[in-house]
Protein backbone atom coordinates (compact mmCIF):
# COMPACT_ATOMS: atom_id res chain seq x y z
CA UNK A 1 0.00 0.00 0.00
CA UNK A 2 1.60 3.28 -1.05
CA UNK A 3 1.26 6.92 -0.16
CA UNK A 4 0.84 10.25 -1.82
CA UNK A 5 3.17 13.01 -0.72
CA UNK A 6 3.06 16.63 -1.71
CA UNK A 7 5.58 19.40 -1.32
CA UNK A 8 5.93 23.05 -2.28
CA UNK A 9 7.84 24.29 -5.27
CA UNK A 10 11.56 24.46 -4.64
CA UNK A 11 14.50 25.32 -6.88
CA UNK A 12 15.88 21.89 -6.02
CA UNK A 13 12.70 20.03 -6.97
CA UNK A 14 11.58 19.77 -10.54
CA UNK A 15 7.84 20.42 -10.65
CA UNK A 16 5.25 21.36 -13.23
CA UNK A 17 2.87 23.24 -10.95
CA UNK A 18 2.54 24.63 -7.44
CA UNK A 19 2.73 21.17 -5.89
CA UNK A 20 4.40 17.95 -6.84
CA UNK A 21 3.15 14.40 -6.26
CA UNK A 22 5.70 11.82 -5.19
CA UNK A 23 4.69 8.27 -6.00
CA UNK A 24 5.66 5.47 -3.62
CA UNK A 25 8.74 3.50 -4.59
CA UNK A 26 8.69 0.82 -1.88
CA UNK A 27 6.12 -1.39 -0.27
CA UNK A 28 4.60 -0.19 2.94
CA UNK A 29 6.39 -1.08 6.17
CA UNK A 30 4.68 -2.76 9.09
CA UNK A 31 3.63 -0.04 11.53
CA UNK A 32 2.84 -2.11 14.61
CA UNK A 33 5.01 -4.38 16.70
CA UNK A 34 3.17 -7.66 16.16
CA UNK A 35 5.34 -10.20 17.96
CA UNK A 36 7.69 -10.57 20.89
CA UNK A 37 10.44 -11.39 18.42
CA UNK A 38 9.97 -8.15 16.49
CA UNK A 39 10.02 -6.09 19.69
CA UNK A 40 13.08 -7.94 20.95
CA UNK A 41 14.95 -7.45 17.68
CA UNK A 42 14.19 -3.71 17.61
CA UNK A 43 15.33 -3.39 21.23
CA UNK A 44 18.57 -5.21 20.53
CA UNK A 45 19.32 -2.96 17.55
CA UNK A 46 18.75 0.17 19.63
CA UNK A 47 20.89 -0.90 22.57
CA UNK A 48 24.09 1.15 22.60
CA UNK A 49 22.92 3.41 19.75
CA UNK A 50 22.79 7.21 19.56
CA UNK A 51 19.63 9.26 19.06
CA UNK A 52 20.77 12.38 17.24
CA UNK A 53 17.84 12.51 14.82
CA UNK A 54 14.44 10.90 14.38
CA UNK A 55 15.87 9.64 11.09
CA UNK A 56 18.26 7.46 13.12
CA UNK A 57 15.28 5.21 13.89
CA UNK A 58 13.61 2.72 11.58
CA UNK A 59 9.82 2.49 11.38
CA UNK A 60 9.96 -0.72 13.43
CA UNK A 61 12.23 0.84 16.06
CA UNK A 62 9.92 3.82 16.42
CA UNK A 63 6.98 1.46 16.92
CA UNK A 64 8.87 -0.44 19.61
CA UNK A 65 9.85 2.80 21.32
CA UNK A 66 6.26 4.01 21.37
CA UNK A 67 5.03 0.69 22.76
CA UNK A 68 7.64 0.86 25.52
CA UNK A 69 6.64 4.44 26.39
CA UNK A 70 3.04 3.31 26.90
CA UNK A 71 4.24 0.42 29.07
CA UNK A 72 6.46 2.52 31.34
CA UNK A 73 3.70 5.06 31.87
CA UNK A 74 1.09 2.42 32.64
CA UNK A 75 3.35 0.28 34.83
CA UNK A 76 6.28 2.33 36.17
CA UNK A 77 6.93 -0.17 38.97
CA UNK A 78 7.93 -2.80 36.39
CA UNK A 79 10.95 -0.66 35.44
CA UNK A 80 11.90 0.78 38.82
CA UNK A 81 15.31 -0.91 38.92
CA UNK A 82 15.91 -1.35 35.19
CA UNK A 83 18.82 1.11 35.12
CA UNK A 84 20.22 0.66 38.64
CA UNK A 85 23.55 2.46 39.13
CA UNK A 86 23.61 3.82 35.58
CA UNK A 87 25.04 7.32 35.35
CA UNK A 88 23.68 9.92 32.90
CA UNK A 89 25.41 13.25 32.26
CA UNK A 90 23.63 16.23 30.68
CA UNK A 91 25.48 19.11 29.00
CA UNK A 92 23.15 22.01 28.20
CA UNK A 93 24.18 25.10 26.22
CA UNK A 94 20.57 26.37 26.31
CA UNK A 95 18.16 27.07 29.15
CA UNK A 96 15.68 24.30 29.96
CA UNK A 97 12.75 23.46 32.21
CA UNK A 98 10.94 20.44 30.77
CA UNK A 99 13.89 18.72 29.10
CA UNK A 100 16.18 18.87 32.11
CA UNK A 101 13.64 17.93 34.78
CA UNK A 102 12.03 15.15 32.77
CA UNK A 103 15.36 13.53 31.91
CA UNK A 104 16.53 13.74 35.53
CA UNK A 105 13.25 12.34 36.84
CA UNK A 106 13.22 9.64 34.16
CA UNK A 107 16.57 8.11 35.02
CA UNK A 108 16.15 8.60 38.77
CA UNK A 109 12.90 6.63 38.76
CA UNK A 110 14.54 3.89 36.69
CA UNK A 111 17.24 3.42 39.35
CA UNK A 112 19.97 5.52 37.78
CA UNK A 113 21.47 8.92 38.51
CA UNK A 114 21.68 12.24 36.65
CA UNK A 115 24.54 14.75 36.65
CA UNK A 116 23.90 18.18 35.13
CA UNK A 117 26.61 20.41 33.64
CA UNK A 118 25.61 23.99 32.80
CA UNK A 119 27.24 25.03 29.51
CA UNK A 120 25.17 28.18 28.94
CA UNK A 121 28.22 30.38 29.52
CA UNK A 122 30.79 28.13 27.84
CA UNK A 123 29.88 26.38 24.57
CA UNK A 124 30.98 22.78 24.21
CA UNK A 125 34.34 22.51 22.47
CA UNK A 126 35.56 25.90 23.68
CA UNK A 127 37.58 24.73 26.70
CA UNK A 128 38.46 21.29 25.40
CA UNK A 129 38.08 19.52 22.08
CA UNK A 130 34.84 17.60 21.61
CA UNK A 131 36.82 14.41 20.97
CA UNK A 132 38.83 14.69 24.19
CA UNK A 133 35.67 15.49 26.12
CA UNK A 134 33.86 12.44 24.70
CA UNK A 135 36.75 10.07 25.47
CA UNK A 136 36.82 11.25 29.09
CA UNK A 137 33.09 10.99 29.64
CA UNK A 138 32.79 7.50 28.20
CA UNK A 139 35.08 6.24 31.00
CA UNK A 140 32.67 7.40 33.74
CA UNK A 141 29.17 7.59 32.31
CA UNK A 142 26.67 5.22 30.72
CA UNK A 143 24.93 7.79 28.54
CA UNK A 144 25.24 11.45 27.51
CA UNK A 145 22.43 13.97 26.87
CA UNK A 146 23.27 17.12 24.91
CA UNK A 147 21.30 20.34 24.39
CA UNK A 148 23.24 22.52 21.99
CA UNK A 149 23.04 25.22 19.36
CA UNK A 150 24.98 23.51 16.56
CA UNK A 151 23.71 20.08 15.52
CA UNK A 152 27.27 19.26 14.42
CA UNK A 153 28.33 19.40 18.08
CA UNK A 154 26.04 16.48 18.84
CA UNK A 155 26.99 14.40 15.81
CA UNK A 156 30.72 14.96 16.39
CA UNK A 157 30.54 13.90 20.04
CA UNK A 158 28.41 10.91 19.06
CA UNK A 159 30.98 9.88 16.47
CA UNK A 160 33.78 10.03 19.06
CA UNK A 161 31.98 8.47 22.00
CA UNK A 162 31.59 4.79 22.86
CA UNK A 163 28.46 5.48 24.93
CA UNK A 164 25.03 6.48 23.58
CA UNK A 165 24.45 10.18 22.91
CA UNK A 166 20.97 11.73 22.94
CA UNK A 167 19.99 14.96 21.19
CA UNK A 168 17.97 16.92 23.75
CA UNK A 169 17.63 19.80 21.24
CA UNK A 170 19.84 21.26 18.55
CA UNK A 171 19.32 23.87 15.85
CA UNK A 172 18.27 21.08 13.46
CA UNK A 173 16.05 18.77 15.53
CA UNK A 174 14.30 18.09 18.83
CA UNK A 175 13.67 14.33 18.60
CA UNK A 176 12.70 13.68 22.25
CA UNK A 177 9.99 16.35 22.01
CA UNK A 178 8.49 14.83 18.85
CA UNK A 179 8.46 11.31 20.30
CA UNK A 180 6.62 12.57 23.39
CA UNK A 181 4.18 14.55 21.24
CA UNK A 182 3.15 11.60 19.10
CA UNK A 183 2.99 9.41 22.19
CA UNK A 184 0.47 11.97 23.49
CA UNK A 185 -1.50 11.74 20.24
CA UNK A 186 -1.58 7.94 20.52
CA UNK A 187 -3.01 8.30 24.03
CA UNK A 188 -5.77 10.55 22.73
CA UNK A 189 -6.61 8.86 19.42
CA UNK A 190 -5.43 5.26 19.86
CA UNK A 191 -2.98 5.44 16.96
CA UNK A 192 -1.19 8.06 14.91
CA UNK A 193 -1.65 6.08 11.70
CA UNK A 194 -3.91 8.00 9.33
CA UNK A 195 -4.07 10.98 11.69
CA UNK A 196 -4.24 14.43 10.07
CA UNK A 197 -1.54 16.43 11.83
CA UNK A 198 -0.96 20.11 11.04
CA UNK A 199 1.96 22.28 12.08
CA UNK A 200 1.60 26.06 11.71
CA UNK A 201 4.48 28.51 12.12
CA UNK A 202 8.25 28.47 11.76
CA UNK A 203 9.82 25.51 9.96
CA UNK A 204 12.29 25.03 12.79
CA UNK A 205 13.96 22.19 14.69
CA UNK A 206 10.72 21.09 16.38
CA UNK A 207 8.92 21.11 13.03
CA UNK A 208 11.69 18.96 11.52
CA UNK A 209 11.40 16.23 14.14
CA UNK A 210 7.59 16.30 14.02
CA UNK A 211 7.61 15.80 10.25
CA UNK A 212 9.95 12.82 10.50
CA UNK A 213 7.97 11.24 13.35
CA UNK A 214 4.66 11.75 11.58
CA UNK A 215 6.09 10.05 8.52
CA UNK A 216 7.36 7.07 10.53
CA UNK A 217 3.99 6.57 12.21
CA UNK A 218 1.94 6.83 9.02
CA UNK A 219 0.31 10.20 9.74
CA UNK A 220 -0.72 12.79 7.18
CA UNK A 221 1.43 15.80 8.06
CA UNK A 222 0.71 19.29 6.73
CA UNK A 223 3.09 22.17 7.43
CA UNK A 224 2.10 25.81 6.85
CA UNK A 225 4.86 28.42 7.08
CA UNK A 226 5.41 31.96 5.81
CA UNK A 227 7.47 32.22 2.65
CA UNK A 228 11.14 31.97 3.49
CA UNK A 229 10.53 29.99 6.69
CA UNK A 230 9.89 26.50 5.30
CA UNK A 231 11.58 23.42 6.79
CA UNK A 232 14.99 22.46 5.44
CA UNK A 233 14.93 20.56 2.16
CA UNK A 234 16.99 17.69 3.56
CA UNK A 235 14.27 17.10 6.18
CA UNK A 236 11.47 17.43 3.63
CA UNK A 237 13.04 14.84 1.36
CA UNK A 238 13.78 12.43 4.22
CA UNK A 239 10.22 12.73 5.59
CA UNK A 240 8.80 12.05 2.10
CA UNK A 241 11.05 9.03 1.72
CA UNK A 242 9.84 7.59 5.03
CA UNK A 243 6.16 8.41 4.37
CA UNK A 244 6.29 6.48 1.12
CA UNK A 245 6.91 3.31 3.15
CA UNK A 246 4.24 3.86 5.81
CA UNK A 247 1.20 5.21 3.97
CA UNK A 248 1.64 8.66 5.46
CA UNK A 249 2.07 11.92 3.56
CA UNK A 250 3.87 15.24 3.79
CA UNK A 251 2.24 18.44 2.49
CA UNK A 252 3.79 21.91 2.61
CA UNK A 253 1.97 25.18 1.98
CA UNK A 254 1.72 28.81 3.05
CA UNK A 255 -2.02 29.09 3.82
CA UNK A 256 -2.66 28.39 7.56
CA UNK A 257 -6.45 28.16 7.16
CA UNK A 258 -6.20 25.58 4.39
CA UNK A 259 -3.60 23.66 6.37
CA UNK A 260 -5.75 23.46 9.51
CA UNK A 261 -8.99 22.56 7.70
CA UNK A 262 -10.02 19.05 8.72
CA UNK A 263 -7.00 18.55 11.00
CA UNK A 264 -7.12 16.18 13.98
CA UNK A 265 -4.22 17.96 15.70
CA UNK A 266 -2.93 21.52 15.32
CA UNK A 267 0.59 22.29 16.53
CA UNK A 268 2.55 25.51 16.76
CA UNK A 269 5.81 26.74 18.28
CA UNK A 270 7.36 30.10 19.03
CA UNK A 271 8.02 32.31 16.02
CA UNK A 272 11.56 33.03 17.18
CA UNK A 273 13.59 30.07 18.42
CA UNK A 274 16.53 30.27 20.81
CA UNK A 275 19.50 31.72 18.98
CA UNK A 276 17.33 33.90 16.74
CA UNK A 277 16.20 36.43 19.34
CA UNK A 278 17.69 39.26 17.29
CA UNK A 279 15.05 38.55 14.61
CA UNK A 280 12.04 38.80 16.94
CA UNK A 281 10.92 42.29 15.89
CA UNK A 282 11.29 41.45 12.21
CA UNK A 283 9.44 38.14 12.53
CA UNK A 284 6.44 39.36 14.55
CA UNK A 285 4.40 40.85 11.65
CA UNK A 286 5.37 38.00 9.30
CA UNK A 287 3.98 35.36 11.66
CA UNK A 288 0.90 37.26 12.83
CA UNK A 289 -1.41 35.55 10.27
CA UNK A 290 -0.19 32.19 11.60
CA UNK A 291 -1.38 32.75 15.16
CA UNK A 292 -3.41 29.79 16.43
CA UNK A 293 -6.60 31.32 17.80
CA UNK A 294 -10.20 30.20 18.17
CA UNK A 295 -11.05 31.28 14.62
CA UNK A 296 -8.24 29.18 13.15
CA UNK A 297 -9.04 26.16 15.33
CA UNK A 298 -12.66 26.32 14.18
CA UNK A 299 -11.49 25.00 10.79
CA UNK A 300 -10.15 21.79 12.33
CA UNK A 301 -12.16 18.70 13.26
CA UNK A 302 -14.65 19.15 16.09
CA UNK A 303 -12.56 16.88 18.33
CA UNK A 304 -9.23 18.34 17.21
CA UNK A 305 -6.51 18.97 19.79
CA UNK A 306 -4.04 21.81 20.14
CA UNK A 307 -0.34 21.19 20.85
CA UNK A 308 2.71 23.30 21.70
CA UNK A 309 6.15 22.22 22.91
CA UNK A 310 6.36 25.12 25.42
CA UNK A 311 7.42 27.62 26.57
CA UNK A 312 4.73 29.59 24.74
CA UNK A 313 4.63 33.31 24.07
CA UNK A 314 1.03 33.86 25.10
CA UNK A 315 -1.09 35.82 22.64
CA UNK A 316 1.74 35.77 20.11
CA UNK A 317 1.84 32.41 18.27
CA UNK A 318 -1.18 31.18 20.29
CA UNK A 319 -3.93 32.89 22.23
CA UNK A 320 -4.72 32.25 25.88
CA UNK A 321 -8.16 30.99 24.86
CA UNK A 322 -6.62 28.14 22.85
CA UNK A 323 -3.62 27.42 25.09
CA UNK A 324 -5.78 27.14 28.20
CA UNK A 325 -8.86 25.79 26.44
CA UNK A 326 -10.41 22.31 26.44
CA UNK A 327 -8.67 21.30 23.20
CA UNK A 328 -5.20 21.95 24.58
CA UNK A 329 -2.85 19.03 25.31
CA UNK A 330 0.19 21.13 26.22
CA UNK A 331 0.53 19.89 29.78
CA UNK A 332 -0.11 16.29 28.75
CA UNK A 333 2.77 16.74 26.32
CA UNK A 334 4.96 18.13 29.08
CA UNK A 335 4.18 15.18 31.37
CA UNK A 336 4.78 12.70 28.59
CA UNK A 337 8.29 14.02 28.00
CA UNK A 338 9.24 12.03 31.11
CA UNK A 339 7.61 8.78 29.99
CA UNK A 340 8.95 9.00 26.43
CA UNK A 341 12.45 9.72 27.71
CA UNK A 342 12.24 6.76 30.07
CA UNK A 343 11.58 4.61 27.02
CA UNK A 344 14.49 6.18 25.13
CA UNK A 345 16.89 5.62 28.03
CA UNK A 346 15.72 2.03 28.46
CA UNK A 347 16.15 1.27 24.77
CA UNK A 348 19.60 2.83 24.41
CA UNK A 349 20.91 1.36 27.67
CA UNK A 350 19.61 -2.18 27.07
CA UNK A 351 16.92 -2.07 29.75
CA UNK A 352 13.89 -2.47 27.50
CA UNK A 353 11.45 -5.31 28.02
CA UNK A 354 7.98 -6.16 26.84
CA UNK A 355 5.42 -6.35 29.62
CA UNK A 356 2.20 -8.33 29.70
CA UNK A 357 0.29 -5.06 29.41
CA UNK A 358 2.15 -3.81 26.33
CA UNK A 359 -0.19 -2.70 23.57
CA UNK A 360 -0.40 -4.11 20.10
CA UNK A 361 -0.44 -0.79 18.29
CA UNK A 362 -1.06 -2.42 14.94
CA UNK A 363 -4.59 -3.35 15.95
CA UNK A 364 -5.48 0.21 16.97
CA UNK A 365 -5.13 1.99 13.66
CA UNK A 366 -7.35 5.03 13.25
CA UNK A 367 -8.02 6.66 9.91
CA UNK A 368 -10.10 9.59 8.77
CA UNK A 369 -11.38 10.03 5.26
Amino acid sequence: MGSKTVTMNSPLINSKSETEDFSPTRSRATLGIQSDTAFSEASKRLSGRDLCSIADLTVEEMAALMELAHAVKANPEDFRHALDARQMVMFFEKASLRTRLTFETAINTLGGNAIFVDQTQSPLGERESLSDMAHNIERWMAIMVLRTYAHDTITEIAACSKIPVINALSDLEHPCQAIADFFTLEERFGSAEGLHFTYVGDGNNVCHSLMLTAAQLGSHCTVATPKGFAPKLEIIHKAIEIAETTGGSITLMHDPVKAVTGADAVYTDVCTSMGFEHEATKRAPIFKPYQVNEALMANAQADAVFMHCLPAHRNAEVTDAVLDGPQSLVFDQAENRMHAQKAILLMLLGGAKRTTNSRNRASQSRKRS
